[in-house]
């Protein structure tokens, strides 16, 4: 049966994708809930198997992650896709997971009404909990006993009571009090509570004053003065936007509904031609796994609300789910393209779970009708937009998609001890798509931790960052400019040449202490190449400087030194050209090339160094070079 439904599957993916490789091509017609519901099955499947069935176990009901050997207590919130699929089949094998499920999850709750984050302390993700619980039970009710009933009313108002006394920015990071309040709207239905209504309304208003100029929302990093600031796209997309929108949708309130749908514009130029999500550059970027981020749900429900005013959303909610499936390999969701390359070991749960999750809501609150695909904004050409809030600018020429960066965000009294702080920045490309490949580069931690030992996986040996980047290292430490959170980005288009993006600063340590050389990076864009001109300034001690320009190792993908300043990259979709155009430098390819990969994202690369001469006589030089798509 399993073997069936794989392969139903991937005749599904097959018959969705044009000769682009892009799912359902634009005019076509497509049903979310149709989509959803494939998928949603599928990674459902996968997780009941997880199911411990022994009523003797004291963990009888619950879901053993292998890779981490817990019993997650967020994995309960698989009790809402676990009833939605039941609705959908009426095979009793899921009615009774969920029973089983929610039944454990119960037993699990604190006195004061909460739900720690199995193995840690953290009861912030009793929001979750409690929104799958309250989901579920509506189509569980006529399936549970009189005592079960009472028990699962009991847990519900218990938990919405402990987040009605505790759930602020004060307490959380932004995406949870968005959350909250879906969570309390929905948990109205069950437990019929003013409290619940007016504690929402309250946490809906605190987070739309969190919204930038861009509406991008701040409230992700550290902790200033009793205030969050900071902003991660991906966590908006896949956690805080939806939160706001069901909300929205479920008590009729205009006004955040507004902010929502002003918010989208701009976030839905980060959802590339094949789904891919562009969390390269937000704060949490240390999650960013390519389909969204790991420990977020998704965004299928956010899209799907408003796929009936638009539908481009629609197309958006598709694309990303065809993007999402080809992650997913033994009904699991791997943390990136190349995860199943790079591990051996069965990946954490929590992506799985978290995707199911949101598909559920996506399938039982979305749109409900077959719409057309529109065009996503990314599919149009020649365009460049400058987020100035964030200092991100992105640019689309006829075959190139690129995000550069240069947020200034600063954990400032945590810096180099901050998770924040280790993201890409200082005038870096920390995505850059190719039309009819994919991604050519793309970005990571600058220097890899396990912040999170639950969430980010266990690395025996050092890994290299794999964001294009300038340094250079010193009896006195690591320099490059992904430390630099204070540099000028300019935007200037050209007729003629496109677009062009410049960033000046300085090489930084991770204390933000600069080492005595400046730079100024410009990425001048073309249909066919971009031209990267890195102009240094040496005022303090002269060094040799490094340029790296790691490439993302698709399958078969072959680098030759075509000579002492040229590269040939080929066997991927497409063929490419590394080639020097001016500067002293001297070009070498594949060094440390073991070490060019990462976690999360789950990508390998393959490294292009190009050493700078030292100046013997000035204090400036100037080296230009050229990645070209050639087919």
């Amino acid at each position: 049966m399993r073997m069936i439904q794989i392969c139903l599957l991937i005749f599904i993916l097959a018959e969705v994708l044009n000769r682009d490789g892009y799912s359902q091509s634009v005019g076509e017609k497509v049903s979310l809930k149709t989509e959803c519901s494939q998928t949603l099955r599928v990674l459902v499947d996968g997780l009941v198997d997880l199911q411990v069935t022994s009523v003797s176990d004291s963990n009888f009901g619950a879901l053993h992650c292998k890779h981490c050997n817990v019993y997650h207590t967020r994995a309960a919130e698989v009790v809402y896709p676990f009833a939605v699929v039941f609705k959908q089949t009426g095979d009793p094998k899921y009615l009774i997971a969920a029973k089983h499920l929610g039944n454990w999850l119960i037993r699990q709750q604190l006195p004061e009404g909460s739900w720690k984050e199995t193995p840690e302390e953290w009861t912030g993700t009793t929001t979750d909990q409690l929104l799958m619980m309250a989901c579920a039970y509506p189509l569980m009710r006529d399936h549970l006993s009189e005592t079960e009933k009472e028990h699962w009313k009991f847990s519900i108002t218990g938990a919405a009571d402990y987040l009605v006394n505790v759930m602020n920015p004060e307490f959380a990071s932004i995406n949870y009090c968005a959350t909250t309040t879906a969570t309390l709207a929905l948990t109205h239905r069950v437990i019929p509570a003013e409290e619940y209504l007016r504690k929402a309304s309250e946490l809906a208003i605190q987070v739309i004053s969190k919204m930038d100029e861009d509406g991008f929302i701040t409230g992700e990093g550290g902790r200033i003065r009793g205030v969050k600031y900071g902003v991660d796209v991906g966590y908006d997309l896949d956690m805080s936007l939806w939160g706001l929108g069901l909300y929205a949708h479920e008590t009729g309130d205009s006004l955040v509904n507004r902010y929502v749908l002003n918010a989208l514009e701009n976030h839905l130029y980060f959802v590339f031609p094949d789904g891919s999500i562009d969390g390269s550059w937000g704060i949490r970027s240390n999650k960013w796994t390519t389909y969204g981020s790991q420990t977020a749900d998704g965004c299928q429900i956010l899209f799907s609300l408003y796929a009936h005013e638009d539908a481009r959303y629609r197309t958006a909610a598709f694309r990303n789910l065809a993007y999402l499936r080809t992650m997913i390999e033994d009904d699991l969701v791997g943390y990136g393209p190349h995860y199943w390359d790079l591990f051996d070991i069965t990946p954490c749960i929590y992506p799985t779970f978290a995707r199911s999750k949101n598909l559920a809501l996506a399938v039982e609150f979305g749109d409900q009708t077959e719409g057309l695909i529109a065009p996503l904004p990314t599919e149009d050409v020649g365009w460049t937009r400058h987020f100035p809030t964030v200092d991100v600018v992105l640019t689309r020429t006829r075959n190139l998609i690129a995000s550069i960066t240069a947020y200034d965000y600063k954990d400032v009294k945590r810096r180099d001890r901050s998770k924040y702080m280790y993201r890409p920045s200082g005038g870096s490309i920390s995505n850059l798509w190719v039309q009819n490949h994919g991604f050519l580069q793309i970005s990571s931690q600058t220097v890899y931790h396990r912040w999170e030992p639950m969430h980010f996986p266990e690395v025996k040996d050092t890994v290299i960052c794999l964001t294009p980047r300038i340094e250079f290292t010193d009896e006195s430490g690591y320099y490059t400019n992904l430390y630099e959170f204070d540099g000028r980005i300019s935007i200037h288009r050209d007729e003629q040449l496109g677009a062009i993006v410049s960033t000046s600063g300085e090489l930084k340590d991770n204390r933000q202490y600069p080492g005595g050389v400046a730079y100024v990076w410009t990425h001048t864009f073309t249909d066919d190449a971009i031209e990267k001109s890195v102009l240094l300034r040496y005022h303090g001690k002269k060094t040799e400087v490094r340029i790296i320009e790691p490439i993302v190792q698709q399958h078969n993908m072959r680098f030759q030194l075509l000579n002492p300043g040229a590269v040939s990259i080929q066997g991927g979709n497409r063929d490419f050209r590394l080639e020097v155009v001016e500067g002293d430098v001297r070009l070498e390819i594949g060094q440390d090339e073991s070490l060019y990969w990462f976690p999360l994202p789950a990508v390998k690369c393959y490294p292009l160094i190009l050493y700078v001469d030292i100046p013997k006589r000035w204090f400036e030089q100037e080296i230009i070079y050229r990645i070209s798509v050639l087919k």
